[in-house]
């Protein structure tokens, strides 16, 4: 335990004071209140000092045995006993006594923590779980003291300390903990606060899967799918993802697996500060006004964000169902069906209730809503407060689903595929199953993997069930990361962001790969030195380009193009302006690859081709139309010099002529030159 008892001593010096995260700023927003919470530092100092005094294990242990042994030694004596074999069995009964009480009363802890963090919505009380983690984790439960690990890792509430972090999951992986192997391939494989050595996180993720980590099945899979480090191979990636989606799959069974919101943070700032990703505070209170006004499509779309916890709002179960009241009550048949819903599955505010969800959806239904009709075919399905009966199920699956009810669509082509009150039929199966996985389902998702890798229905395809696999591993609770990484963010902390994103880039999300290279570009992160921060931007644009980021390609360009992280090379350079600009249709591509047909940089000068590059851009993005118009302007009124002016010259003259006089930046001069007369000639114009 004595990295522990290290962190604590850190703690203590450090006097840390758990802040509030962004996150919570914007949930207290959301509540009217607009207040800063902060846990005491001297309380905090306080609660460690008693826990590293008072319950170092050792110590309680050696004190326990010391009283027991005294006071057995003296009965011995008192007896005339002076059997060792009977007294070490003693001893060592007692000594593991102790052991087992102070392992019970650190359980004990860990659940109140637990508790706290689950059912507090206060950041104080929050913040106050760790308190118990950390008493928890000082009698010796493993769990608590990955809580503690994860926090210093990731800034949790404040509390970013790499150094001491590795610490705790260094002694924890000695332990045989699976997350902590997992964290220490992070950390390796980034260089954070550790070695840069792949190797060795290769082999912290092969022990870490081996143990259970999903998170570490998942860097594999895609580490084996995109051959990083490792030889490609797709059937390996297939195992380890598969092992994950029936893992995530699993927890989807009661819910539809709304994905987590993954914001950009390489969209313009102003885009960025509004993103339609988290609902903007003020524009809340607009919607909320909007539906006290009696505004039915507002009052659901707000209960649907409450019911899920949705757009940087939480979960809120009692003000779903106050918005889904009063739009049931204006006769909205998808609020209806919503309530039926809540009362289906049961929850806080609507304790489940068969009879009450069967009255809903039948309401719904009666109005045509096609969550009606789907909530009804599941009662029939299910036997849930009517008999199991297939036949019903199937007629209101059907009508739901020729509504375009995706989730509808996911029954049908459940019952053909395992032969639910109908007969077996893969290709029906496989259509219903498209047809929902079109509209995000997940578990159309996850059964359209299953059926390309096994080759139920349709031609096996590996490569096929890779992706979609992957798609549903990308639906698990880890990516809840997006949100409370982007918040930090928003907040400022930055290192604290780039853990939580890069974390998630090395488990493959695309979004992540780019948003953590944004942040190392852009070198405000102190957990990595400066010089590593350019190559390792480069090679999370290259993943995310990989997985069909047009921006990360570009950007692939630019770094071969100024020398960032790698050696200036046009050709390398033009080669992925020419892949974003076929591929992606991307005007920056278009007009950086013109430029360089321009002046032949990497690729033989075209003045046609860069002419025609020019105005694809233009025509691509109204934002290019400008620096488009500049460039040709620049482009003719050089061109027309080299026709008129110096045609009896030659072309190597002229060149050089331009240079030594005006310098290698001669073109933006007559750039600049054409803009002045430009403004001069508009002046006249209107003078």
């Amino acid at each position: 335990m004595k990295p522990l008892f290290l962190l604590i001593e850190i703690l203590i010096i450090l006097g840390v004071t758990i802040k509030t995260t962004e996150a919570e700023k914007h949930s207290k927003k959301q509540k009217g209140r607009n207040v800063t919470t902060q846990v005491s530092a001297n309380k905090v100092k306080q609660y460690l000092s008693n826990i590293l005094e008072q319950r170092k294990p050792i110590n309680v242990i050696s004190k326990k045995e010391n009283l027991l042994e005294n006071k057995n030694q003296h009965k011995l004596r008192r007896k005339g006993i002076r059997n060792k074999g009977l007294w070490k069995r003693n001893k060592d009964h007692l000594k593991q006594q102790a052991k087992n009480n102070l392992t019970d009363e650190g359980d004990q802890f860990f659940k109140m923590g637990i508790k706290i963090l689950q059912q507090s919505k206060s950041q104080k009380q929050k913040a106050e779980a760790y308190i118990f983690f950390a008493k928890a984790a000082d009698m010796g439960n493993l769990k608590a003291m990955e809580k503690m690990a994860d926090a210093l890792l990731f800034g949790n509430f404040g509390m970013q300390n790499i150094t001491a972090a590795i610490q705790l999951y260094e002694s924890l992986a000695k332990e045989g903990s699976y997350k902590a192997q997992n964290a220490l391939g992070f950390l390796s494989s980034y260089g954070i606060g550790m070695e840069y050595n792949q190797a060795k996180a290769l082999i912290y993720y092969t022990f870490g899967s081996a143990g259970g980590s999903m998170m570490s099945q998942m860097i594999l899979g895609y580490r084996y799918l995109s051959g990083i480090n490792v030889l490609q191979n797709c059937e390996v990636a297939l195992s380890h993802y598969k092992k994950v989606a029936d893992y995530t799959a699993e927890k989807l069974e009661d819910s539809e697996g709304i994905p987590v919101e993954k914001v950009r943070l390489t969209e313009r700032p102003e885009n960025l500060s509004s993103n339609s990703e988290v609902l903007d505070w003020d524009i809340y209170q607009y919607y909320k006004f909007l539906a006290e006004r009696g505004d039915v499509r507002i009052q659901v779309s707000l209960g649907q964000l409450h019911l899920i916890g949705r757009k940087g709002l939480d979960q809120d179960y009692y003000k779903a169902l106050y918005y889904f009241l009063k739009a049931a009550k204006a006769g909205s048949a998808n609020a209806m069906a919503l309530i039926g819903k809540m009362y289906l599955e049961g929850n806080a505010a609507a304790p489940q209730n068969n009879a009450t969800a069967f009255k809903y959806f039948s309401m719904a239904a009666s109005k045509g809503s096609a969550i009606g009709l789907h909530g009804l075919g599941l009662l029939y399905f299910y036997g849930k407060g009517v008999p199991v009966n297939y036949a019903e199920a199937l007629k209101y699956f059907q009508k739901a689903a020729e509504k375009g009810w995706p989730n509808a669509q996911f029954q049908l082509g459940f019952m053909y595929y395992s032969g639910s009150g109908v007969w077996k039929d893969y290709k029906l199966a496989f259509k219903y199953f498209y047809l929902a996985s079109q509209s995000g389902q997940p578990r159309a998702i996850y059964y359209l993997a299953e059926m390309y890798a096994t080759g139920t229905g349709v031609l096996r395809s590996c490569r096929t069930a890779v992706e979609l696999y992957k798609g549903v591993c990308e639906l698990g609770h880890w990516a809840e990361k997006f949100l409370t990484a982007y918040f930090a963010y928003k907040n400022g902390d930055i290192d604290s962001s780039l853990v939580q994103y890069a974390l998630l880039a090395e488990m493959g999300y695309e979004v992540a790969q780019s948003n953590s290279a944004f942040i190392l570009e852009s070198k405000k992160a102190k957990i990595l030195e400066k010089e590593k921060m350019y190559p390792m931007a480069l090679l999370l644009w290259n993943r995310a380009a990989i997985q069909g980021n047009a921006f990360a390609r570009v950007k692939i360009g630019d770094y071969h193009y100024y020398g960032y992280g790698t050696k200036k090379d046009y050709q390398t350079a033009a080669t992925h302006y020419s892949i974003a600009a076929d591929k992606y249709h991307s005007a920056q591509a278009m007009f950086n690859l013109g430029y360089m047909y321009e002046h032949g940089l990497g690729i033989t000068k075209d003045i046609h081709l860069a002419r025609r590059l020019y105005d694809m851009a233009a025509q691509t993005s109204p934002d290019a139309h400008i620096p488009v118009f500049l460039a040709l302007m620049k482009l003719e009124t050089v061109h027309l010099l080299q026709d008129i002016l110096f045609f009896n010259f030659t072309v190597r003259w002229k060149w050089m002529t331009l240079d030594n006089t005006i310098g290698p930046c001669w073109d933006l001069f007559v750039i600049g030159l054409i803009v002045a007369v430009l403004i001069f000639l508009l002046r006249n114009h209107y003078g």
